[in-house]
């Protein structure tokens, strides 16, 4: 099964599934914002603002239209020429939802329309049909988790405010709602947008400990036709020695690593053991600090967006793309080395604390 179980856990995967797609359709179109809301019968409904959905293929495109999506399996997604998409749902996602669902409805609207769609367990039940006029333009698809399938169809709503959180963090700019209509009590809602993406991030974990040092955030973004992709890095060193670094590859957490995370050791590594033998804090021949222990006292977020991700191990939990190692820490060790040399007083404490940290080990 696409996602993996049929438990809560699969449940939330298949929401975040549909709202996957939501954001490539986005991010590729130019849209701003996406709402998902959890209906009171059990639905969720996922509605974007992208100009381009058509429950029909563009003559111009090399994807498929909405209808092709919903109806047929397609692995991957459309990648525009001039705009990487996040990639943070499965290319399947549209698909899986309509099989996994009693019942769908799929919605566009487009040029003052407003086109409707039903399908019932992953089978069209009308075809794409005008229901009135609309304002704006966008996709609407709602859906109900078929209960003879999954063991619960009632979704967490701080799950979903969890991730899409992390997926607004981790796409500089891009709002999410979340709005509850479940609650007897009255209607719940969340929005998520934030301007300075994973700069906001480090701040927020940050925040959360109450352990960050001036000058805050260190951040930077590069892009980089070695790895066929982009990276966004920020952290920022804490009073602590406990390190808290975070990455993600296509806006998917990467918990058990990988070359992006290898390259950030490597380059943070590099820039701390250059500047301190410039500045004769390290003698000659004494051994540079160790990468796997460079992170201590570090609040870091590691993210990349890859044309072509690869994946290590059962759970995707490690990227495993061998370029992105040295494209980071390439970056890194540059801008940290740049930052090094405009603020000098702080990075001679930081470079001395790792130094006096190391020597105790």
């Amino acid at each position: 099964m696409y996602v993996g179980s049929t438990g809560e856990r699969g449940l939330h995967e298949l929401v975040f599934a549909v709202v996957g797609r939501a954001v490539n359709q986005v991010l590729a179109e130019g849209g701003d914002s996406i709402d998902v809301t959890l209906t009171p019968d059990g639905g969720v409904r996922v509605t974007d603002d992208a100009p381009g959905g058509s429950f029909e293929a563009a003559a111009d495109s090399a994807g498929p239209g909405l209808e092709a999506l919903l109806t047929t399996l397609h692995m991957g997604c459309r990648a525009p020429v001039d705009r990487r998409v996040a990639h943070v749902g499965i290319g399947t996602g549209l698909f899986v939802a309509n099989a996994l669902s009693s019942r769908l409805t799929a919605e566009v609207r487009c040029a003052g329309e407003r086109r409707v769609q039903v399908h019932a367990r992953g089978v069209a039940v009308t075809s794409p049909a005008a229901a009135g006029p609309a304002s704006g333009h966008g996709t609407a698809i709602a859906f109900w988790p078929d209960s003879e399938i999954f063991e619960t169809t009632r979704c967490s709503f701080a799950v979903l405010a969890e991730r899409f959180r992390q997926i607004a963090f981790l796409n500089r700019g891009l709002g999410i709602s979340l709005t509850d209509e479940r609650p007897a009590g009255g209607t719940r809602a969340v929005r998520f947008r934030f301007p300075d993406g994973v700069r906001d991030f480090v701040a927020a974990l940050a925040a959360e400990t109450g352990s960050a040092l001036d000058p805050g955030v260190i951040g930077f973004e590069r892009e980089d036709t070695r790895m066929a992709g982009r990276m966004e890095v920020a952290l920022l060193w804490s009073g602590s020695r406990e390190g808290r670094v975070r990455g993600f590859a296509n806006s998917r957490a990467t918990p058990e690593g990988g070359t992006h995370l290898d390259g950030f050791r490597d380059g943070v590594a590099a820039a701390v053991t250059a500047y301190a033998r410039e500045q004769r804090l390290l003698a000659a021949g004494d051994p540079g600090p160790d990468a796997d222990r460079i992170t201590d006292g570090l609040t870091a977020v590691v993210s990349v967006a890859l044309d072509q991700p690869e994946f290590r191990g059962s759970t995707r939990g490690q990227l495993g793309n061998t370029e992105v190692r040295l494209c980071v820490a390439e970056s890194v060790r540059e801008h940290l080395a740049d930052w090094f040399e405009e603020h000098s007083e702080q990075a001679a404490e930081f470079v001395g604390r790792l130094l006096r940290a190391g020597r105790q080990d």
